[in-house]
């Protein structure tokens, strides 16, 4: 092999290299979501709504929610974010409901957007982390042939120990 011939080589093992880690580093994180970890409460009117998601660890965040009316627990949830072949899916079985998964289509350091378009609804999950520390929750789509939606604003909460 020539001098030359060998510098080219090096060259495309190292640029090779290089983008195989771009391409790694522009994968999202679960850890890229620690900032909706720990517990919180509707900040709205109706009926009390608590959701709490543990910090992301081993690719996973788990997290529940609960709703409870004049004192009966209406609805409740067991969530999941996890890292699947390099995109981050949220999965959700809602009381009553069947299991559904939906990708990330978005992922910044304050938003996230899960999106599964064959899902009755919704279609979209919608988490924000507003300036003021709060969380804006939203489920939005298709519904009986018309765009919809529903915003759950939330505030921090303590975890309760009991």
């Amino acid at each position: 092999m020539t001098h030359r011939a060998y510098r080219f080589t090096v060259f495309g093992l190292v640029l090779a290299a290089t983008l195989a880690a771009a391409a790694e580093n522009t994968r999202p994180s679960i850890e890229r979501l620690s900032w909706m970890s720990g517990c919180w409460e509707n900040a709205g009117e109706g009926p009390r709504i608590d959701e709490q998601w543990m910090t992301p660890r081993g690719g996973l965040m788990l997290g529940m929610a609960r709703t409870v009316k004049d004192g009966r627990a209406t609805q409740f949830e067991q969530m999941r974010i996890g890292e699947q072949e390099g995109s981050l899916v949220f999965t959700s079985k809602p009381s009553r409901q069947p299991e559904a998964s939906f990708t990330a289509i978005e992922v910044s350091a304050t938003r996230v957007v899960f999106e599964n378009k064959t899902h009755d609804f919704p279609q979209r999950i919608i988490y924000r982390l507003n300036d003021d520390g709060t969380l804006a929750a939203r489920i939005e789509g298709e519904q009986g042939g018309k765009t919809s939606g529903f915003d759950f604003p939330m505030r921090r909460a303590t975890c309760a120990r009991n």
